[in-house]
Order: C-alpha cells, then sequence, then structure tokens
C-alpha cells in the first residue's frame, strides 16, 4: 500500500542534521535575518570614541577644500596629489614604496594595539555607530523603539512612518556622502559648477555620484555589520597578523567562571561563582552581535562596548572593574606582555627600508620627466647633400608648480645641425608638450650605422634631465667614383673588350 511504501522510505532516509541554536550572529535559526540593534554603553571608552569619530568626520568633510602650494591636499586623479605633491602615472616606484609603507604599517599597528582600527577608525564603524545608528535611535524611539518596530514584521516594520523617515533622512545623509566622495577626485570647483548645471552636461560623474550614493544608502540601512562580517577581509586577517601578546579586548575567564545570576553568589553545589553575574549587557550592547565571552572571534571589531557595559554592571554590584579589559592572551594566562619580540622589531625595520626609499625617490625625482622617441616614418633619410636627418620626438612632463619654458640641446654631436621649431618649449604646471626636432649629420659620422648622442632639457643654468638616445644612419658611408679628366686607356670600359 502506499503507506507501507512511504515507511519503507522513510526507514531507509539519512537524517539532516539541523543546527540547534543561532549559528551566525545575524542569523536566526530558521533562516531569517537577525536585526542587530545595539544597547549602546556611554563609559569612558565610548565617549573617547565618539569624540575620534567626529574628529574624523570633520577631517573628511574638509580635505576636498584643503589647499597646500596650491593644489587641493589630496586628489587621486590620473596625476594623483597628496600633501601638496603631485605624482604622475610615471612615478611607479613612489607609489609602490607609499603604498608597501602603508600597508607594513598596518601590519604594525595590529601587532600592537590589534584591531584598533576597526573600532575606532574605520569608516563603516565611525559612520555606522556615531551618525546614522544616533539618528536610527532618535527617530524610532530609542533601542526598545527600535526592537518594536522590527517585532511587526515584513513590510509593517519597513513601511512605519517613523522608518519612512528615517530612511528619508538617510538618503539625504548618502548624497551628501557620495558628493562630498566624488570631490575628493574632480576637485570642490567642478563639482560646485556639475552641482548647479543639468544631469545631461556631465552624465558619466552623475551615475558615479548616483551610484555611490546608493552604495552608501544600501550599506547603512540594511547591509550595515555584514561589512565587516562578511565584505571586509581583516577579521580573517587577524589570525596572521595577531600574536598571543598583540592587545585585544578580552573577557577574563579565570575571573568571571563559572558564571551565574544572583546575590547568594554559589552554584547548586555550593561553590562559588566568578565576578560575571550574566546580565547579558555585553552582548546587547555589541554591534557585531556576538558574546565576548566565547573567546577571540573575527567578528570582533575591539570597539570596547562590550567593556563599558560590564564596568557599568561591575561598578554597580560592587566589583572591580576590568572583567572585560583590553589585553592579551599571554597576560590572560598569567604571562608576562613584552613589547619587543619578532614582529615588533622586524616590522619598523622594514617600515624604516620602505620610508627611507620613498623619502630617497622623492627627493632624486626630477622636475620634469622627458622622454625621447623615434619620429614617426622612415627611421633616417638622406638629404640632397649627403646629410642624414633623424627625427626625434622629445615628450617633457612638467612635475613642478609653476609653468616652465625648456631649453633643448643635443650634446655629444658637434658637428650637428639641429632644427627645433619649439626651443624654448612652453610646459604649464602639471601637464605634458612634445616637440619635434631633427639632427643633422654627415654620413660619416655613424658607425656601423648608429651614432650616440644625448638629449639635455635645461629650465636654468643646469639641466633637469639627460637622456641618451642612439640616432641611426647608413651602415657604410657611401662611396664616391673618383672624378679623373685623363682620357681612359684604348679599349678600356669598351663592351667588347
Amino acid at each position: 500500500s502506499p503507506l507501507r511504501l512511504d515507511a519503507e522510505r522513510s526507514s531507509h532516509m539519512t537524517a539532516i542534521p539541523v543546527a540547534t541554536g543561532r549559528v551566525l550572529p545575524t542569523l536566526n535559526e530558521d533562516g531569517t535575518r537577525r536585526w542587530i540593534r545595539p544597547k549602546p554603553a556611554h563609559g569612558p571608552k565610548w565617549q573617547l570614541r565618539r569624540a575620534v569619530a567626529y574628529a574624523l568626520m570633520v577631517v573628511f568633510f574638509a580635505i576636498p577644500h584643503l589647499r597646500m602650494h596650491g593644489k587641493p591636499l589630496i586628489l587621486p586623479r590620473r596625476q594623483f596629489t597628496l600633501f601638496g605633491t603631485t605624482f604622475l602615472p610615471t612615478d611607479t616606484l613612489l607609489l609602490m614604496l607609499l603604498l608597501m609603507s602603508a600597508i607594513i604599517g598596518v601590519f604594525l599597528v595590529t601587532a600592537l594595539f590589534g584591531r584598533v582600527w576597526c573600532g575606532w577608525s574605520c569608516p563603516q564603524t565611525v559612520y555606522m555607530e556615531f551618525l546614522f545608528r544616533p539618528i536610527e535611535r532618535l527617530v524610532e524611539g530609542g533601542w526598545s523603539g527600535s526592537r518594536k518596530l522590527d517585532a511587526l514584521g515584513g513590510w509593517r516594520a519597513h513601511a512605519h512612518p517613523r522608518r519612512l523617515l528615517k530612511y528619508a533622512i538617510y538618503a539625504g545623509l548618502a548624497l551628501f556622502l557620495a558628493h562630498t566622495f566624488l570631490a575628493y577626485f574632480v576637485g570642490t570647483e567642478a563639482l560646485a559648477e556639475w552641482v548647479r548645471r543639468s544631469p545631461y552636461d556631465h552624465p558619466a560623474s552623475f551615475l558615479v555620484m548616483a551610484g555611490t550614493a546608493a552604495l552608501i544608502f544600501f550599506d547603512f540601512t540594511y547591509f550595515r555589520e555584514q561589512t565587516c562580517m562578511v565584505a571586509c577581509p581583516y577579521g580573517r586577517w587577524q589570525s596572521v597578523l595577531l600574536d598571543k601578546q598583540s592587545l585585544i579586548v578580552a573577557y577574563d575567564v579565570n575571573r568571571g567562571e563559572p558564571r551565574g545570576k544572583g546575590k547568594a553568589r554559589q552554584n547548586a553545589l555550593g561553590l562559588p561563582l566568578g565576578d560575571c553575574v550574566d546580565c547579558m549587557a555585553c552582548v546587547q550592547t555589541c554591534p557585531t552581535g556576538i558574546d565576548i565571552r566565547d573567546g577571540l572571534q573575527m567578528e570582533c571589531i575591539h570597539c570596547t562596548q562590550c567593556a563599558d557595559a560590564c564596568d557599568a554592571v561591575m561598578t554597580k554590584v560592587g566589583k572591580p572593574t576590568g572583567l572585560i579589559r583590553y589585553t592579551s592572551r599571554d597576560a590572560l594566562e598569567g604571562r608576562t606582555r613584552h613589547l619587543l619580540r619578532p614582529r615588533t622589531v622586524l616590522y619598523p625595520m622594514i617600515l624604516v627600508v620602505f620610508l627611507s626609499g620613498f623619502v630617497w625617490a622623492l627627493h632624486e625625482r626630477a622636475d620634469a620627466e622627458v622622454t625621447v622617441l623615434r619620429g614617426i616614418g622612415a627611421p633616417f633619410t638622406e638629404e640632397p647633400d649627403g646629410r642624414v636627418a633623424n627625427q626625434l620626438r622629445v615628450k617633457v612632463e612638467n612635475r613642478g608648480d609653476q609653468d616652465e619654458a625648456y631649453r633643448l640641446e643635443i650634446a655629444g654631436a658637434p658637428e650637428a645641425t639641429v632644427i627645433a621649431p619649439e626651443n624654448p618649449l612652453r610646459v604649464s604646471a602639471g601637464q605634458r608638450a612634445t616637440t619635434t626636432v631633427f639632427v643633422l649629420l654627415p654620413a660619416t659620422s655613424f658607425a656601423n650605422g648608429e651614432r650616440p648622442i644625448t638629449v639635455r632639457v635645461y629650465d636654468g643654468p643646469t639641466p633637469v634631465a639627460e637622456v641618451p638616445y642612439r640616432l641611426v644612419g647608413p651602415a657604410t658611408p657611401p662611396t664616391v667614383a673618383p672624378t679623373s679628366s685623363a682620357a681612359p686607356a684604348p679599349g678600356a670600359g669598351s663592351p667588347h673588350s
């Protein structure tokens, strides 16, 4: 019968394991999204973090408007400007040294202070915790009000008037941040002009701004803490960037366990309990939804909110603060923390090498970038008077802050005739110009079809660049038949002789 067949099939089916309890901080047991609404703990570390966050926001908003040496403080375009210094696309070595210095600096800071970047300086944390979430709590009626709206579920929660007002404010903030971000790449002058004009006049930049605003709105409205937990690789790097001596935000297991509630402070067996009263304040305040008492976790951004919340509870129950604190794994195990260890010695040494190389390369960098190329067409031409002409294309890029008039000179060939239609060559600051130079030499000046010369470029008494170059010509000098007035011998040259 069908019932018996179903029973036989059921008896042969393999049991599928079902997860019990929450698997991810942002995922409920039934697979739905768990919205994290952290309850802020306004302790001393939070006060300090708030001051740092607002200072960073002011710096971010102000940088596009600041100038140094007449240039934007930071302008990462084709010609990258940083603190008044312009780096050209040909400055590969300089940019590589600067990038490697930044990477090694991150390694060093992480080895010393853990994920202080994530908790204190990362734009995701700064704007999420000190701009967007405070607005959310203000509009939705505080921490409890947000939870009540979440309890409505589905479209009712998102269509609530308080939520709609929050979304409208978020959209305005996203547009402001997107315009500020775009100002870093185009400058405030161009941005102000584009804002006053129709998007049809600058569709590419408008789409970039609109796309950036949409991503910011999506991030801080929906994706939120998942940026740190899913998209950002920094948490996964901490396994190799941290060691047992690195500072982390950690729970003191030896002092806190066994945890338990109640004033008696003893368990069912009469054994004394630890200092942790299992109030869950550290979990309620965590912006990534983890329980710090489970140990070091990838999702922990070291924001110290759990430490502030725990210290407040410890003060209320008359216990010493610091149950959750900045410490190291070795310190929790009773070992002495050492500042000097292999990675804290090696990283600074590598950092000094890269920074020294960057400073040296920046000091030795010429004020002009000169490139000499062969002219378009034949490699050389032979003039009617027997001289060989080479056409050169000289490209000069002005790295300086002022317009320059560069004088061109050919060295190493005193017998040469140089024809330069633009000499001196005028080049605006930060711009590039190309001119054509003709070099004429006697055919006898070439050995094996080559003649080495040096192209010198001056903006004063001393050359700013000297570029070696090889002119090309005939492989062997042309032979000229001897002329004589004597009559040829009888029969000489006769086709019949």
